[in-house]
């Protein structure tokens, strides 16, 4: 087990409340601050309705729910803490002001991870006198029930720090990468906005409906890409050949796709094109029951895949000490 056992969680909206969940659910103490109203006792909602599901995969073996805390300043949440994951609003003045209200009262050995999407390690790490222990930690959301974590450091993080950290996601049942170099929206988000932006034009050039797509992806691709990655598979599409054959052998197929593919801009326009498109797909499900519906299914793949590969989702066998389950809260934050 890592030497990382007091946390702290700055920051408790959706994807703070599954940062304390999965914390707490790996044996860990976390505190938490947050300024907004009722923030105690929706995160205690939000333990509460996740800790069945991730007992239901094995995750809350070393777990206890109520090893929480709760502070009025950010301050007195980081005291003594050795890991803090950061998830207040990503406006880059709030997150610097934050910044500099903590670094003080931290610890020589605190590592401090931020779970910005939006945001780039360089611009945080103007917010620091010191940053050489801050670095990015971003999960994809739900973070209690996906294993992904895109970590990055740069040449003013401290050595060890980095490798500590992956130590600490590795132990908490989290998968991780390394972004190599400073893009916006790092690596997952990039992807996934690709294939959205595609969705889109596929829609408003009236190719198939929203819940068609939607479909097209779920029953299709994604079920693919729920094991292994898209170079992997395509290296399969050739058999023995392997990825050298499929790119020989297909590579005027991509070609004319990517040529013919759409570069739309979200807009007003298309936003409420895809918003009717999914109450029609959704057949006046709420937000909360598609919730539901996403975190079983979640649960369920990562089982199945866990069965198969004990390495490949952080479930059960990966983790003893992680946390998946289902979300109590309905907070939109898209990532």
């Amino acid at each position: 087990m890592s030497e990382i056992m007091r946390t702290s969680v700055i920051g408790a909206g959706l994807i703070g409340a599954s940062w304390a969940a999965l914390f707490l659910a790996s044996g860990r103490s976390v505190a938490v601050f947050d300024p907004a109203t009722g923030t105690e006792a929706a995160v205690r909602d939000h333990v509460r309705n996740a800790w069945p599901a991730m007992t239901e995969i094995g995750l809350t073996k070393r777990g206890d729910p109520d090893r929480i805390t709760f502070h009025a300043s950010p301050e007195a949440a980081v005291e003594g803490a050795d890991f803090i994951q950061e998830s207040v609003p990503e406006r880059i003045a709030m997150k610097h002001g934050t910044f500099a209200r903590i670094e003080p009262r931290l610890s020589s050995r605190a590592i401090v991870a931020s779970s910005a999407s939006g945001l780039t390690l360089g611009q945080m790490q103007r917010g620091w006198r010191s940053p050489g222990r801050f670095i990015l930690g971003h999960p994809f959301n739900p973070p209690h029930l996906i294993p992904l974590v895109e970590l990055m450091a740069n040449e003013r993080t401290q050595p060890g720090v980095l490798e500590s950290a992956e130590a600490f996601y590795a132990d908490i049942g989290k998968t991780t990468i390394r972004v190599q170099k400073e893009v916006p929206g790092h690596v997952a988000n990039r992807l996934q906005a690709a294939i959205w932006r595609e969705a889109i034009h596929l829609v408003e050039s009236g190719v198939a409906s929203v819940g068609d797509v939607d479909k097209a992806i779920a029953s299709g691709p994604g079920l693919r890409w729920a094991a292994m990655g898209p170079t992997t598979l395509f290296g399969l599409g050739a058999g023995e050949g392997g990825l050298s054959a499929f790119c020989d052998h297909f590579a005027d197929t991509f070609n004319g796709w990517w040529a013919d593919l759409g570069s739309p801009e979200l807009n007003d326009a298309n936003a409420k094109l895809l918003e009717e498109g999914l109450v029609e797909a959704n057949e006046g499900r709420t937000v909360a029951e598609l919730s539901q519906r996403r975190d079983a299914m979640l649960v369920a793949i990562q089982r199945a895949l866990a069965e198969i590969d004990p390495n490949s989702t952080g479930t059960e066998p990966r983790g003893a000490a992680t946390a998946g389950g289902s979300s109590g809260l309905s907070n939109p934050r898209p990532w």
